[in-house]
């Protein structure tokens, strides 16, 4: 079981590693630039490529994407009950809450932790946390206002591409198919190691709520996301799947709304880079307890 549990932590802890490692060492990072690759290149082709090559299961497909959006809602709801707990600004809690780092992180650590059926069924979580990220997201951090600039965003064009591929049981042609699988092929690794670079590059303040909520995004994500798969009736690769993703840390892109906004990106660097380093010391725990029951 250690071996497994280190051979799905280590490609994460590895490709993080050297963004880390890069930007601490003085050595330049086009991160706005990689950024805007994987958005409008990298991750809508690696979208269509997992969903055009990997056989689905319609049912699991569509149940996981419902299970994420109610699990969305209710981390939302948590958020804002927190935000008066604990007396801090709703706009800054709830989309950290409601949005966790399912692609960055939970993408990968599914792939390597499920397997290629695993990183379908992570990918219809991430396209509902997408949608809303790039969307209610965006509007709730004030980083974005504009109705045509939301609605033409890559990943929603990408979803409304997928998705016939995937209920209809569609394919593409071999040179569109080959394209896509090499520009896909590019955004985890690209992802992580964007994820370590964001890490080094984030300078915190509010250590002690940042470690808290925090860790009560995780557990309470995991927790969730159990409790919303078993009432579903989830099969368990699904619900594996759905757990782990739910309890992701804090996206990196809440950070970067929040300073494209100029709304506490201190506090939500905290909630960001605490979370993450709290991920990286949970997950292994939680995979543990999910594995054996997938095989």
């Amino acid at each position: 079981m250690l071996a497994e549990l280190f051979a799905v932590m280590a490609p994460v802890l590895v490709a993080a590693g050297i963004g880390y490692g890069w930007v601490r060492s003085g050595q330049v990072y086009p991160t706005a630039f990689i950024t805007q690759l994987v958005l409008y290149v990298g991750t809508p082709s690696l979208v269509l490529s997992t969903l055009s090559q990997t056989h689905i299961d319609h049912q699991a497909f569509g149940q996981i994407a419902l299970a994420g959006a109610l699990v969305t809602l209710a981390m939302g709801a948590v958020g804002l009950l927190f935000s008066r707990l604990f007396r801090q600004d709703w706009k800054v809690l709830v989309p950290a809450y409601l949005f966790p780092n399912s692609g960055n992180m939970g993408l990968p650590m599914s792939l390597y932790a499920f397997g290629e059926q695993g990183l379908a069924l992570a990918v219809a979580f991430f396209l509902v946390l997408s949608v809303g990220h790039f969307s209610l997201g965006l509007v709730l951090s004030g980083a974005e206002r504009s109705p045509r600039k939301l609605l033409t965003h890559p990943i929603l064009i990408s979803l409304a591409l997928a998705l016939p591929l995937v209920y209809f049981d569609l394919q593409l042609p071999r040179w569109l198919s080959n394209t896509i699988g090499l520009l896909g092929g590019m955004t985890i690794p690209l992802m992580l190691i964007t994820l370590g670079v964001s890490l080094a590059s984030i300078r915190v303040q509010h250590i002690g709520h940042g470690l808290l909520l925090g860790a009560l995004r995780i557990l309470l994500g995991a927790a969730l996301g159990w409790g919303i798969g078993a009432a579903l009736g989830l099969g368990p690769l699904a619900l594996g799947v759905l757990v782990l993703q739910s309890a992701m840390p804090v996206a990196v892109f809440n950070y970067l709304f929040a300073v494209r906004a100029g709304r506490s990106p201190e506090q939500v660097a905290s909630l960001v880079l605490c979370s993450t380093l709290l991920a990286f010391l949970f997950l292994p725990l939680l995979l543990a307890a999910l594995l054996p029951a997938t095989r």
